[in-house]
């Protein structure tokens, strides 16, 4: 499986983006889906994950966030709203398929004050 993020840039602390992350291959399915993060000098975390029953989210993107799935696309999204200082990283999204994990190239978001 091959990802291919986009949608990272530079916006203002309030405001909005939209992530895309589009697989290769006819399984994506049976991917669970995720977004990752990674700020500098952190560690890797993860933001929002789906499947085809449940969405979860990291405690601080509650409310703010939003994963969804286009299967029909391939395609997962993540709708950033209220954008914080502290959100700023470069995301990544993440496939897995029973133990194995897929990552794409990883796209940067910027939030200045």
């Amino acid at each position: 499986v091959q990802l291919q993020a986009s949608g990272g840039g530079l916006v203002q602390a309030g405001e909005s983006l939209r992530l895309s992350c589009v697989a290769s291959g006819s399984i994506f399915r049976l991917l669970a889906m995720g977004w990752y993060r990674q700020a500098l000098g952190k560690e890797r975390e993860l933001v929002a994950d789906i499947t085809e029953v449940r969405t979860n989210y990291a405690d601080s993107v509650k409310g703010r966030f939003t994963i969804s799935r286009d299967n029909a696309k391939n395609t997962v999204y993540l709708q950033m709203n209220s954008l914080k200082l502290e959100d700023t990283a470069v995301y990544f999204c993440n496939a897995r398929l029973f133990q194995k994990n897929f990552w794409g190239q990883g796209t940067l978001v910027t939030v200045s004050s």
